[in-house]
């Protein structure tokens, strides 16, 4: 919270300074996303709060009960190759008449406290898709998540002002992260609804939204154009289409003619398709055959490997047992004629299989069974994620190229190298003449 409480003071003397559009465009965005980071940490800490509040209330009035309290795991989820198709005039597109409208577009995309905004993109008619392809990935996310994508918008020539005062550069300066952060407090402590508000629209569940204290910056200023949620249901290893909430009318400055949909690829890893859940040394019953093999669950299998350094070198199982929704999984007690006690695993998709396990302790058959009972649990949570492991693309990694100094620092580069060229004409022309010197000497002393 004090990392973005800095970075919206920083935008804010950066909008104030810069000279540039390009400049106050993306601090602008900048100054908007951090407040969207801040405003999503207040109201969770206000939420953490209140369930304190609600615990310890419970923990009074509670009569020992047990509860289950099995939570699924956590995810990552990535979202990418967003298209916003637009639906320009035929007279302004194909006969390219009237001002050309500019606006600079970008998406803030947000789960719980977790925001990430995209590239800034300038917006006109001779487009026909708002594209942002680069992905972005949000981690430790639960099944029951509630991704947020909104679209904002700013008219490039209407709302861009310059010639900012030093006077007001200074006033802004003045202003301390301490100050800030005691009204933040005073903020989510006497929060109140208000109507109009992003952070009304941000909080669907009807408690007090947390409201940021106004701060007054001139520049360009984006405004919400239109907004979509995103849920487990929408999760699919393709491209889909979903409807876009438009959010203001064609008068307005910033106004886009936005088709009504986004098109985006949306995909999930949950952490039992990615990660080991159980594993450990079994005796398997495979066509009436014992195997002594370790095991590993992950994902839609449990792996059968000859013995464990296999796992780590990669070596292909010996064999798999199928773990899905159609698998039926029950302890048995210990049996006599095996000495052990047993897990027995029953695959009813197709061809009905049963598969034996023997375990050799009974605390072996409570992990096992507690890790099976916990992956179907997942399983039934994460539904169609789980039924293959969609692929993430991580984010191309930024080559930064050296640009082009100011004729300043040039001139000190050239002068620091005449420096040095310098240096090594004086230390040749001290050389020659010590080298001279000696061979004067060495003449005398053959002369005398």
């Amino acid at each position: 919270l004090s990392r973005e409480v800095r970075i919206r003071e920083g935008a804010c003397k950066l909008l104030a300074a810069c000279s540039q559009r390009d400049q106050a465009l993306e601090a602008s965005k900048t100054l908007l996303t951090s407040n969207s980071r801040i405003l999503a940490l207040m109201t969770q800490l206000q939420r953490m709060k209140e369930a304190q509040a609600m615990q310890r209330a419970e923990r009074r009035s509670s009569d020992g009960g047990s509860v289950d309290e099995r939570l699924p795991c956590t995810g990552k989820i990535a979202i990418s190759d967003i298209r916003i198709p637009l639906m320009w005039k035929d007279s302004e597109y194909f006969k390219n008449k009237g001002e050309l409208h500019q606006c600079a577009v970008f998406c803030l995309l947000q789960v719980g406290t977790e925001i990430h905004d995209t590239d800034l993109v300038i917006v006109d008619r001779t487009l026909t898709d708002i594209c942002f392809v680069e992905p972005v990935i949000f981690t430790d996310v639960p099944p029951g998540f509630d991704l947020r994508v909104e679209l904002y918008s700013c008219c490039v020539e209407g709302e861009f002002s310059m010639g900012f005062s030093t006077r007001r550069l200074s006033r802004l300066g003045s202003a301390s992260s301490k100050k800030f952060m005691a009204s933040l407090e005073t903020a989510a402590s006497c929060s109140s609804h208000s109507s109009g508000s992003r952070s009304a629209e941000s909080s669907p569940r009807g408690e007090s939204p947390v409201l940021l204290p106004v701060l007054s910056v001139r520049g360009p200023k984006y405004h919400l154009l239109a907004h979509t949620s995103l849920t487990l249901c929408h999760i699919q290893n393709s491209f889909r289409t979903h409807d876009l909430t438009i959010s203001d009318t064609e008068e307005s400055s910033f106004w886009l003619p936005l088709y009504g949909n986004v098109c985006c690829r949306l995909v999930a890893q949950p952490l039992c398709m990615t990660q080991v859940v159980m594993c450990g040394k079994l005796r398997i019953r495979v066509c009436k055959n014992w195997r002594d093999v370790y095991s590993v669950l992950s994902g839609s299998d449990l792996k059968c490997y000859q013995q464990q350094d296999d796992t780590d070198s990669l070596e292909t199982p010996l064999f798999t047992i199928p773990i899905n929704k159609d698998t039926r999984v029950c302890a048995r007690e210990r049996d006599p004629a095996l000495h052990s006690h047993s897990i027995t695993i029953i695959n009813q998709c197709g061809d009905e299989t049963t598969y034996t396990i023997l375990t050799y302790t009974s605390e072996d058959t409570h992990r096992w069974m507690e890790a099976f009972w916990q992956h179907f649990y997942d399983i039934s949570q994460w539904k169609q994620c789980c039924n293959e492991l969609m692929k993430i693309e991580e984010p191309k990694k930024i080559v930064l190229v050296t640009k082009q100094g100011s004729l300043y620092h040039e001139m000190g580069k050239s002068i620091v190298g005449l420096r040095e060229v310098s240096k090594t004409h004086l230390c040749s022309r001290q050389g020659f003449l010590l080298s001279l010197g000696g061979l004067l000497i060495k003449i005398k002393i053959k002369l005398f």
